[in-house]
């Protein structure tokens, strides 16, 4: 399926632009359907904060998962065809755990292979190859490395303090590290960082960068449910009230095979919420 840029993104461009840093902004197909709110508050939020997210025209699903085999291009071709579209920009941004790992993946590896960026060349007829140049952020590193934690916890009027909140990266946010390279894949700090920025209190626990099982969901339901609640029970174990994760898929498992019924958000409703741009509760 091939999607059209959502109008608020052209608005904030057209209504910024000469005062905001511009960045190629994928939001991938599931937050176009069930992962509405982390799309919705991350929009939000960047333009809060000073960034302009601009959707490619005529993006694609970038498959959802990557293929390592190393002759095997064409399932990559979509995620080249975007990486190609935000040359022109401050580079690309991503939020969707899931989107980040297959196109960070794709970036890394063909700007590591001459055989496969030529035959990407190939099959696409460019007049040149892309090569990787394009710098790809999930949006915790777009936090992290642009807009800067610090200035972010200048920006929050609703804090969140006191309030204990577990991190959820799963397994897909940080490996493979060697192409990721986003933070230490065993002893992650990105998203404690960030709940500290908002006024949290994080909460380390044992399962924080485990898989839920969410893959396995519809093949082997009893052990998805094994691993979700493992995740869950550790955290609760930690004193969290509530856990955050940037992953559709561990969301919908954490909530409904977990057998679990602590609070599980995007951690984009909780930027929001902070920056006033999204009340308490609601969706």
């Amino acid at each position: 399926m091939i999607y059209q840029p959502l109008a608020i993104s052209y608005k904030v461009l057209i209504r910024k632009e000469n005062a905001m840093e511009t960045f190629t902004y994928y939001p991938g197909c599931t937050l176009r359907t069930k992962a509405k709110e982390l799309d919705r508050y991350a929009r939000i939020s960047a333009e809060a904060l000073g960034i302009s997210l601009v959707e490619p025209e005529n993006w694609q699903c970038c498959g959802g998962a990557y293929t390592t085999a190393t002759n095997e291009v064409a399932t990559k071709l979509s995620s080249v065809r975007t990486l190609m579209a935000a040359k022109e920009t401050a580079g690309l941004v991503t939020v969707c755990s899931a989107c980040h790992n297959v196109i960070k993946q794709t970036n890394y590896d063909i700007s590591h292979s001459e055989a496969m960026a030529v035959k990407v060349q190939r099959y696409l007829g460019l007049d040149d190859p892309y090569k990787g140049e394009t710098m790809v952020y999930h949006y915790l590193e777009l936090l992290r490395d642009v807009v800067g934690f610090d200035k972010l916890k200048e920006k929050v009027v609703n804090p969140f303090t006191g309030r204990k909140i577990a991190a959820y990266y799963g397994c897909l946010l940080l490996r493979p590290s060697k192409a990721l390279a986003m933070d230490n894949p065993e002893n992650p700090v990105i998203m404690e960082d960030f709940i500290r920025a908002i006024g949290g209190t994080p909460v380390i626990y044992s399962q924080r960068n485990e898989c839920c099982g969410g893959y396995i969901a519809l093949e082997d339901k009893a052990q998805a449910e094994r691993r979700s609640g493992a995740v869950m029970a550790s955290a609760e174990e930690m004193g969290a009230e509530m856990i955050i994760t940037a992953c559709p898929l561990c969301l919908y498992n954490l909530k409904k095979n977990s057998g679990n019924d602590m609070p599980v958000y995007y951690f984009t409703e909780l930027l929001a919420e902070a920056l006033g741009l999204k009340e308490a509760g609601n969706e």
